[in-house]
């Protein structure tokens, strides 16, 4: 018995925990629930707390270098003190409310390439090794992030990765550590001035800020730049807008006032006088409206492109795989 108590403590033989999701599809601002299944060990187990939280793979750059963390940015506890008898059952339900800036992971039925995105479940033993449990969570896009990327699509960009970085865009409500960047190839008719384009979405309740961030093509005397664009859109514009008109008109837009910009001082680079926002974070001007949007130069690079439903799905999610599946 002394024997199984130990082993207990060192997680051998105690409580086991397997979490079961209704649904593992969602979107933001939605829900995602389930049930934390418990099964008691060989010997009684005082749970301290049971608690669920949303984790995914962030960029962190580091001694000038990137590497990705798996980060948690969202936690719900589901139950505090209890006694589990050996080999007793229960089954804990919860229901999760997904924050409106978490990213998207899927589109039509399509891993993106870069993104991985989990439930964590931990149970907290006294005096034993924490338990915990993990399931895949498949984060689908709003239909006004649906409509944007299909105007993506239909103007001729390419999907090319989607990641996290970890830090705060400058002169955006964001309340997560991280935002999204969706990176694009561009499409034929830009790629004269553009060599890529980052797309990325900070969502609330009442709609959206698209930042797009333009990777600018130098010319034979003058090196390239990036040019940032943002512009706020509420959900409500999702179906009664010409979003390839829209889209196409705010890529043009952005790379076209690049000139007028390092007039005013901020094509200069982080630390200049004339440099607008903070180093390591991107400069933003607010707007109104989807026909409106304010341009600043800025420190990294992207480019633009996007998806669209039906025949094309297959081309525009080719060799994409679910490269987040794992999360080591």
């Amino acid at each position: 018995m002394v024997f199984k108590k130990m082993l207990s403590a060192f997680g051998v033989g105690g409580p086991s925990v397997d979490t079961v999701l209704a649904n593992p599809n969602t979107r933001p601002g939605l829900t995602l629930d389930g049930h934390v299944n418990l099964v008691g060990g060989d010997a009684p187990a005082s749970i301290e707390q049971i608690s669920v939280g949303l984790v995914t793979r962030v960029e962190v750059e580091s001694g000038g270098a990137e590497h990705a963390g798996l980060v948690e940015f969202h936690r719900l506890p589901v139950s505090g003190r209890l006694e589990l008898a050996p080999k007793q059952q229960l089954a804990i339900p919860f229901k999760l409310a997904v924050p409106w800036e978490t990213p998207v992971t899927d589109v039509y039925g399509q891993r993106l390439h870069g993104m991985t995105m989990g439930l964590r479940t931990e149970v907290a033993v006294a005096r034993a090794v924490d338990k915990s449990d993990l399931d895949h969570v498949a984060v689908h896009p709003l239909p006004i992030h649906e409509r944007i990327l299909e105007a993506f699509q239909a103007l001729g960009f390419g999907f090319k990765h989607a990641d996290l970085e970890r830090g705060h865009l400058y002169g955006v409500q964001q309340t997560l550590p991280f935002y999204q960047e969706i990176e694009f190839f561009a499409a034929p008719q830009y790629a004269q001035v553009v060599n890529e384009v980052e797309l990325t979405f900070v969502t609330s309740q009442q709609g959206v800020d698209v930042i797009l961030e333009c990777d600018k093509r130098g010319g034979f005397f003058t090196g390239g730049q990036d040019v940032i664009g943002r512009y706020a859109v509420p959900h409500g514009d999702a179906d009664r807008t010409d979003w390839v008109q829209v889209v196409d008109g705010w890529l043009r837009e952005t790379t076209s006032r690049y000139g007028s910009l390092r007039a005013q001082g901020f094509g200069m680079p982080p630390g200049h006088p004339g440099h607008y926002g903070h180093p390591g974070h991107h400069g933003h001007a607010g707007q109104r409206g989807p026909g409106m949007g304010g341009m600043l130069a800025a420190g990294a690079v992207g480019v633009v492109g996007g998806m669209v439903a039906g025949e094309l799905i297959g081309d525009a999610f080719e060799g994409f795989g679910d490269d987040g599946g794992d999360f080591e």
